[in-house]
């Protein structure tokens, strides 16, 4: 299991337009993903899901990775992650 830790810097958070893309990246790989923030949790392949998660700038995120591909799907991830939000 692989675990990387993200303090969302984007000014209105895990949104809308870039949740789906986030999530549309998430689903190529065969790895369960899964998000916490705080005592919440959800899987990042379910937009509705991460989107009830309310991510907001300034708070921190842990996102663990367990599977098959989960070194290169964290890879991916975390560069997405840092380049969008």
């Amino acid at each position: 299991m692989k675990e990387i830790y993200f303090t969302v810097t984007e000014p209105l958070g895990i949104h809308a337009r870039p949740a789906g893309i986030l999530v549309k990246e998430a689903k190529k790989f065969a790895s369960r993903i899964t998000v916490f923030k705080g005592e919440k949790s959800c899987d990042m392949k379910k937009l509705l899901a991460l989107m009830s998660m309310a991510v907001k700038q300034g708070e921190e995120i842990v996102v663990q990775f367990d599977g098959p591909d989960e070194e290169e799907c964290a890879a991916a991830i975390e560069k997405f992650l840092q380049e969008n939000f």
